[in-house]
């Protein structure tokens, strides 16, 4: 039933139930009831029906959001395998054509370190279509497992931190913050020169409030990023970029920045919020 009709049924039934009391008390039980007891009948008569009615509704209505929630997270993960499909296909392409001229110029080694980029290309991506929200794991579990299956690809040892309540990011959302992990270790893996990562991910005081942090050792990024950068070139770099976006869809904060000790430091704080409120 939609929220419309919904809507007219709850308009309509108290009217209805106090008129149709009222029309048959005056008809036909006028002699048998006073109005003082009419008067209490009909209070705990329209009590009762509109707190069946109401229960009755509510339930309809979570049972109409948990559907589209559940919608909403397929769609979401479509639309997120869609994006991996693309990047898949233009990474292969340019370094199969990278490949192409090195084995043209005889470099050896440059062609072997292409086959291994595709290889790990191959493997990651395998690996992240098989990882959707519909998995019986919890969110915590696959982003642990996702992370191992990482830092065995890449050589590269990842300190986890992660401290979050289940549900309290939904299915929907959960893609959105795999997909900013994804690019981030992508750009460590690519970029970073690194060889420890740190991941901390956990609940904020605030209410429905959570951080993501992600830190390397690495060379470090040539400037910072927050969320008034506007420098196209340099966050297609880094896929700044696509990071923003995914964190605009969860109304979260992001800025990366330069350590002072070295590497690059990544944080994603949601959900926003304006004039005291969630958004």
């Amino acid at each position: 039933m939609s929220f419309g009709k919904l809507k007219l049924l709850a308009i309509m039934v108290p009217p209805l139930i106090i008129g149709s009391f009222e029309y048959i008390r005056h008809d036909f039980l006028l002699s048998e009831l006073s109005m003082e007891a009419g008067n209490l009948y009909i209070t705990f008569l329209t009590l009762l029906l509109s707190y069946l009615f109401a229960t009755w509704m509510f339930h309809r209505i979570d049972r109409t959001n948990e559907r589209l929630a559940a919608e909403q997270s397929r769609r979401a993960v479509y639309e997120e395998r869609e994006r991996l499909a693309e990047e898949l296909h233009d990474n292969i392409a340019q370094i199969l054509f990278f490949l192409n001229v090195q084995l043209k110029q005889g470099n050896i080694q440059e062609a072997r370190s292409a086959v291994t980029e595709i290889d790990q290309h191959l493997r990651q991506a395998i690996y992240n279509l098989r990882t959707a929200p519909e998995e019986g794991a919890t969110f915590s579990q696959r982003l642990s497992t996702w992370l191992e299956e990482w830092s065995a690809l890449s050589g590269i040892p990842v300190e986890q931190h992660v401290d979050i309540q289940e549900q309290s990011v939904p299915p929907s959302a959960e893609v959105q913050l795999f997909a900013i992990i994804r690019e981030a270790f992508t750009n460590i893996r690519k970029h970073s020169q690194a060889d420890h990562v740190v991941i901390d991910l956990r609940m904020t005081g605030r209410e429905q409030g959570w951080k993501l942090e992600i830190r390397d050792n690495g060379i470090g990024i040539n400037q910072n990023y927050d969320d008034t950068d506007n420098l196209q070139q340099e966050q297609n770099r880094y896929g700044i970029s696509l990071m923003r976006k995914h964190a605009g869809e969860l109304n979260a904060e992001l800025s990366v920045r330069k350590l002072e000790q070295g590497g690059t430091e990544l944080c994603v704080t949601g959900p926003r919020r304006r004039g005291g409120k969630v958004e």
